[in-house]
């Protein structure tokens, strides 16, 4: 794709003399430029400074001609989110704007009741009721958005069963978008565990069951040949982030195939709720090769392709179809998250892409910023510096190897793998082996090895056990200890038994939430060190920067970040992150270091850079106050 040449055509060219376009052109116009077809400059009709990039075959281009290609102008007129046009009313920054509620043509009457983009059921007022065809269609009252979340929280609240709130607020979702999002913002520590873990487990194992409506796309084996097809079906063409499963590692709860969609749903209702990325650039993707779950493959209401998993050439050339399309149709800043896939996919696909399109994968680089971050916050409090701990890992799969990578970046060491095994070792987890005896139990690692830190990404519930629990206690005086799988039943400890068998001296941090819990004097508030801390706010700084890679030092960004928004009295309460209902403030922090970084990188496109990027970063956030309708 990239072994072309881009040909620039002025637009005083075109206008002057149109079939220039299909002639020769003067050296000054020529250019190498990665394969494109876009219009660069202040704005897409800026006579001035826009150009025209004609593809021909040709040559290639390096990674600061690739970015200068698609350096744009930012336009403070504009629409700010990534240079795309606010079409819904979305942002922050045009929430004063009246809009018009289009969909094919301006929606009125039962049709605007019906458009999850502009519907606002009883708060639509006396004026917009007569002038959109809705008068008779609804009852007479006129409430607030704000009666309305108090309301739907209250009937949320009445079910007692958790699956039966996420499916609740699936179909509010549907049916009034920006009332679902005003409802998760104002409430996220009571329902980000309903939209996302633990509750999305269950919903993925029961998706067939629960599935009403599309969500996102599902691309399965039966589209090869037809990728760019399918994506052009979704009716939003202004995306700017994709996340994508192929199912086969879902949580810890293994292989759940096309039942795996739950997941990026529920990431990309998060990239809007703690982030502000606007809902219309999103974009859920489920890759369907086939499933080896075998309950799967039996049950009736399975809505996947009912066949063993491809593998090998024909896994790997469906996904290299996919990734060709998404830029093709998107473009080379259209943010790719990679989640949930097998460990021998995961690391394969994001070195093979990484350096060929703006992809991240939150499994390997989220988890292992947020840790880093909970890590640099327990140094900051108990003192001492990162390269003075011993870290013992359980578990050395996709987070436990990106976590000690980034550990590793951050301090200059190495991780905790006994290099007697490496023969038998994935080649992802060879730089971490070190020399040591194999020890088969836990418990013997620990009073072998000594660490101050004991992180756990096994997938294996209940592996650190009372004896584990109590040799590091018996070591260190604050033991530092990250049980970090999920959902809640895969998690290495519960944060009762953490506190209980450490006498109330744990430093303790988990991936799935756990209640507060009292042991003597003490309440200790369980840290939880989510990744939802840290994509959100990595992904909209990609956006606004106009980014086009994603580098590990914008990782290290969003941890310190991160780290820096933890203060003394949370840190008292046991807290190594702060709360989530500051999660958007937080966000912006995030998105304004790693812009910040991505400009110093060079990879940054969206020129000149704003001068205060926290403020730009809020302005740039998804509002989900209902607008006035013309």
């Amino acid at each position: 794709m990239w072994g072309q040449k881009l040909i620039i055509v002025k637009y005083e060219d075109l206008e002057n003399n149109p079939a220039s376009i299909s002639g020769s052109f003067p050296d000054k116009h020529r250019r190498i430029l990665p394969t494109r077809v876009v219009v660069a400059g202040s704005s897409n009709r800026d006579k001035s400074n826009g150009s025209l990039l004609m593809a021909t075959d040709e040559s290639t281009a390096t990674l600061k001609e690739m970015r200068d290609g698609y350096a744009e102008v930012v336009d403070p007129k504009s629409g700010v989110s990534g240079g795309v046009q606010d079409v819904y009313g979305e942002d922050t920054a045009t929430e004063d704007q009246p809009v018009t509620p289009w969909s094919v043509s301006v929606a009125s009457g039962y049709s605007l009741l019906r458009d999850p983009h502009h519907n606002k059921g009883l708060a639509f007022s006396e004026k917009e009721r007569n002038s959109h065809y809705l008068r008779g269609l609804l009852p007479p009252t006129v409430i607030s958005q704000e009666l309305q979340v108090k309301k739907m929280l209250h009937n949320i609240r009445q079910y007692q069963v958790p699956l039966q709130k996420y499916m609740a607020m699936m179909d509010l979702q549907e049916r009034n978008q920006k009332l679902f999002y005003k409802l998760l913002i104002d409430n996220v520590e009571e329902l980000l565990p309903i939209v996302y873990t633990p509750t999305v487990g269950e919903a993925c194992q029961k998706y067939g069951s629960i599935y009403s409506r599309p969500q996102g796309v599902f691309i399965s084996l039966k589209d090869k040949g037809k990728v760019l097809e399918v994506l052009r079906n979704w009716p939003e063409k202004n995306i700017q982030v994709i996340v994508v499963t192929d199912g086969e590692r879902i949580l810890g709860l293994g292989d759940l195939g096309c039942h795996g969609m739950g997941i990026p749903v529920g990431k990309l209702s998060l990239y809007t709720a703690l982030g502000g990325i606007r809902p219309s650039a999103c974009l859920p993707v489920t890759i369907d090769v086939g499933t080896n779950n075998e309950k799967l493959l039996d049950d009736e209401f399975y809505i996947g392709l009912r066949q063993k998993r491809a593998i090998g050439q024909e896994y790997a050339e469906l996904l290299h179809e996919f990734m060709t399309a998404v830029k093709q149709n998107y473009g080379e800043r259209i943010l790719i998250q990679f989640e949930d896939f097998a460990n021998h996919n995961a690391f394969d696909l994001l070195e093979k892409y990484g350096t060929t399109h703006l992809v991240f994968n939150d499994d390997i680089q989220g988890t292992a910023s947020v840790v880093l971050a909970g890590l640099i916050s327990a140094m900051k409090f108990l003192g001492g510096s990162l390269a003075d701990q011993r870290f013992l890992f359980l578990g050395a799969g996709e987070a436990g190897t990106g976590i000690a990578e980034l550990i590793a970046l951050e301090i200059s060491k190495q991780g905790l793998i006994v290099s007697s095994r490496l023969e038998s070792l994935q080649h992802f987890k060879k730089p971490w082996a070190h020399e040591h005896e194999p020890v088969k139990e836990l418990v013997d690692a620990v009073n072998a090895i000594k660490p101050t830190i004991l992180i756990g990404t096994s997938g294996q519930g209940r592996t650190f056990t009372k004896e584990v629990v109590e040799a590091m206690a018996s070591l260190n005086e604050k033991p530092i200890i990250f049980s970090l799988s999920n959902p809640t039943s895969q998690s290495e400890c519960t944060a009762e038994e953490a506190y209980t068998w450490s006498q109330g001296r744990a430093i303790f941090a988990s991936g799935s939430p756990f209640d507060p819990f009292e042991y003597g004097d003490n309440v200790f508030v369980p840290g939880q060190a989510n990744n939802a801390y840290i994509f959100p706010g990595l992904g909209l700084g990609l956006i606004m920067s106009g980014a086009i890679r994603v580098h590990d030092d914008m990782l290290l960004a969003a941890a310190e970040a991160l780290a820096g928004q933890v203060t003394q009295e949370n840190f008292d309460k046991g807290l190594l992150y702060p709360p989530f209902k500051n999660i958007r403030k937080i966000s912006a922090h995030i998105a304004a270091e790693v812009a910040a970084k991505a400009y110093e990188l060079g990879l940054a496109t969206r020129l000149p850079p704003p001068k205060d990027l926290v403020k730009y970063a809020e302005s740039c956030m998804y509002s989900p106050a209902y607008r006035t309708y013309r």
